[in-house]
């Protein structure tokens, strides 16, 4: 399985309760893709949001935040890690 992050952008003000709504929503529907969201974290002040998870390919990512509510604007792979 590969590893991404991905990130949302405008979700300025974001709470913590919010994040975590948002989260479990992808947590609920992730099966279905074969994808697993590991952690999220956001910057309430920029707005952006941020997901680590693992999964087949992007689209699959895609298609749960979609489902979600809350569709990636960004989805970068992440080849190399140390």
């Amino acid at each position: 399985m590969a590893k991404f992050m991905d990130i949302h952008r405008g979700m300025n003000d974001i709470s913590p309760e919010a994040l975590a709504a948002a989260h479990d929503a992808d947590l609920a529907l992730q099966d279905s893709e074969g994808v697993e969201f590991t952690h999220a974290w956001a910057d309430p002040e920029s707005g952006m949001v941020f997901c680590l998870s693992t999964g087949p390919d992007m689209a699959a990512v895609q298609r749960v935040h979609e489902q979600a509510g809350h569709p990636a604007d960004e989805i970068y792979a992440i080849g190399v890690e140390v």
